[in-house]
């Protein structure tokens, strides 16, 4: 155990950034578990991880404009194509979603196979790097924040069926840079499973599961990403306990 690794300079940039991850998930979680698509959301960061990856192929690792087109291209197409399925696939749109996301999967390892520091990126896409995150670095998730909230709750978009997936696009494109998929899944679902209709019980879920993670990732030396998620977790399972006591 090490409490001089508790740096608040590195811990409340990564904490904020969890705020406003789950700012805009919470509410697309419980919109993903009344439509009955959980792997949606695995999905749609995939494709938009993928992007990343795609754009780094060409050339784009040091251009932040061209991977932040390739994942917001990717995603948004990824969005387009299974709002389509949802249209038309009827009972096997779930299973479509699942081919998606091992589909885009394989294809981004298959582009990563030659990188010499593949197995870096393939870490950083699953896991993230939330304790690189800087108070300039939110900003571009903070205003993706504000516009996505905006557009939920003030537009009406979460009552458009083409509204919540576009939206559901873009809010992990941004997020999923920053925290990596298993954490932008853990967002989404998590706190929302935990807290069924609840908006304020899921958002306190969200927020001690983000604040017990990175303290024990400081603690313990711990990933940081699989320390938040293991916490969330955990949490959740107290908070949906407590309800049926």
């Amino acid at each position: 155990m090490n409490l001089a690794s508790l740096e608040p300079a590195i811990l409340l940039p990564a904490f904020v950034a969890g705020l406003l991850v789950l700012a805009s998930h919470v509410p697309l979680g419980q919109a993903v578990l009344r439509r009955g698509i959980v792997f949606l959301d695995l999905a749609i960061a995939q494709i938009a991880g993928l992007g990343v990856v795609i754009a780094h192929s060409l050339g784009g690792e040091d251009s932040p404009w061209l991977t932040q087109a390739g994942a917001v291209t990717a995603a948004l197409l990824g969005a387009l194509f299974l709002r389509h399925m949802e249209k038309t696939a009827g009972a096997r749109q779930e299973a479509i979603i699942g081919v998606t996301f091992v589909a885009a999967a394989c294809l981004a390892l298959i582009l990563m196979s030659h990188d010499p520091h593949g197995a870096e990126h393939l870490q950083d896409l699953l896991v993230g790097q939330i304790l690189w995150t800087t108070w300039n670095g939110l900003l571009p998730l903070a205003a993706v924040t504000a516009l996505v909230l905006a557009a939920w709750f003030g537009l009406g978009w979460r009552a458009s069926p083409l509204g919540f997936y576009l939206l559901f696009a873009v809010s992990i494109t941004a997020s999923v840079q920053v925290v990596g998929i298993y954490l932008v899944f853990a967002s989404l679902i998590v706190p929302a499973l935990a807290s069924g209709e609840r908006l304020a019980r899921a958002y306190a879920i969200g927020a001690a599961g983000y604040a017990l993670g990175l303290i024990a990732s400081g603690l313990f030396d711990l990933p940081s990403g699989a320390a938040i998620v293991l916490a969330l977790v955990v949490v959740a399972g107290l908070a949906a306990g407590a309800r049926k006591i």
